[in-house]
């Protein structure tokens, strides 16, 4: 049907929509919680270790398993995993151990899940829609995570005023059981398989060389992984330090930094929303650079601000908000063109691995450069560090060719609702 495709998406959207508010409902009450309990920027980046360290290890390999195992059945297993990890962490705090060690261990689970998750949605939507609706589909999921970003932050700094974290972390269960129940609901196809897959970790090293000359046989796309890696670099220590320069350098609390976290969700919204209004025709490696550029400069001015700057800081995070949308659609919906389905599960995961496990450094060293450099000028040198990876990335020829449009047309795909 001509619009089977539109429903699926509406329904798979509406579950991952509820799943994303609660997740980052939960996660910032965690910020909250953290940076007013030791205000520390090293155990905030303990803390986002403990986010990225175990996809980042295990990614590779996960994408194999998800391009061999049903992906639906991968996303349901997957969310229900995180939620009862949260379940008897939550059980675990209501019990009396808050203690940091468990925040980590949380996190950390929570990650497993995700390195399975992700990959999976980003690998079955290409085989849901057709490939010209892709960067639309992929403005659209920057509507629903920003919708999310907005609210959650508001949500989750709501609800660790009035509850204990215990109670908090429960919101993150509801939301996992919404998103699987959308996904019972619907029918995702899997890329056909072109000969018998065998679980011998031969065969899974195999398969998994087979993903990565799906990218390094692509000059462009090699060129994008490394320069969306140093970029990743660049921003992981930012990402941290930004609550640390609402709180210690604009001298604010929990509201402002739940106002800064909504602003930027509220850039990413205008974002998503000019590209799946729009649909821009322009070459998406022009849009990523641009983007890089933007983003760069958007952070290096931040920290240029005084301390009575808080307003023009909120206008700047809008902008870099806009600009991160942007380029999370394109980046993505790049790969979903220029990747051959069936490898798509073990390239995203690739890529989430190269480009987080850099910056693992990174995130180690963020409590020295918050105490040695300054927060300030921490946003001042990495945010000017990406925006001139986005100018050198013009003068890349393979990386600008990337986005050459060919003269053939994928058929719109057929996903239907189950009976």
């Amino acid at each position: 049907m001509q619009h089977s495709w539109k429903r699926t998406f509406a329904i798979i959207w509406t579950g991952q929509f509820l799943s994303l508010l609660s997740s980052s409902a939960v996660n910032f009450a965690i910020i909250i919680w953290l940076s007013l309990e030791t205000g520390s920027a090293e155990v905030l980046a303990y803390a986002a270790i403990a986010a990225l360290l175990p996809q980042t290890l295990i990614g590779p390999f996960a994408g194999v398993y998800i391009d061999r195992w049903d992906r639906k059945r991968t996303m349901i297993f997957a969310d229900g995993f995180i939620a009862a990890c949260t379940l008897a962490m939550s059980m675990l705090f209501y019990m009396g151990y808050s203690e940091f060690k468990f925040i980590y261990l949380l996190l950390a689970l929570r990650s497993l899940g995700s390195a399975f998750h992700m990959p999976a949605m980003q690998a079955s939507v290409p085989l849901l829609a057709p490939e010209s609706e892709l960067l639309r589909i992929g403005g659209i999921n920057q509507v629903i995570q920003s919708v999310s970003n907005i609210a959650g932050p508001a949500l989750g700094a709501l609800a660790i005023g009035l509850m204990d974290i215990s109670y908090v972390l429960l919101l993150d269960i509801g939301g996992a059981v919404i998103a699987i129940t959308s996904l019972l609901l619907v029918h995702i196809p899997n890329p056909e398989k072109k000969q018998e897959q065998q679980a011998g970790i031969k065969q899974v090293l195999r398969d998994l060389g087979l993903g990565i000359r799906a990218v390094t046989s692509n000059r462009g796309i090699s060129w994008l992984f490394g320069s969306s890696t140093l970029v990743m670099f660049c921003i992981m220590p930012v990402a941290v330090l930004f609550p640390l320069l609402t709180l210690q350098h604009f001298g604010g609390g929990k509201f402002e930094m739940s106002l800064i976290e909504v602003v930027w969700g509220i850039g990413m919204l205008v974002g998503g929303g000019l590209l799946g209004i729009f649909k821009p025709t322009l070459n998406k490696v022009i849009i990523l650079n641009s983007m890089n550029i933007i983003l760069g400069i958007s952070l290096a001015s931040s920290g240029l601000m005084p301390p009575g700057g808080f307003i023009l800081f909120v206008g700047l995070t809008v902008i870099g908000g806009i600009a991160a949308s942007v380029y999370n659609a394109s980046f993505t919906t790049l790969l979903q063109e220029k990747i051959d389905p069936a490898m798509l599960g073990r390239v995203f995961s690739m890529y989430f691995s190269i480009a987080l496990l850099p910056s693992m450094v990174g995130l180690l060293g963020t409590g020295f450069i918050a105490d040695y450099i300054g927060i300030t000028q921490t946003f001042v040198i990495l945010g000017s560090t990406v925006g001139l990876i986005g100018i050198l990335s013009f003068f890349i020829p393979a990386l600008m060719q990337l986005d050459a449009k060919t003269a053939q047309s994928s058929p719109a795909p057929e996903a239907e609702m189950e009976v």
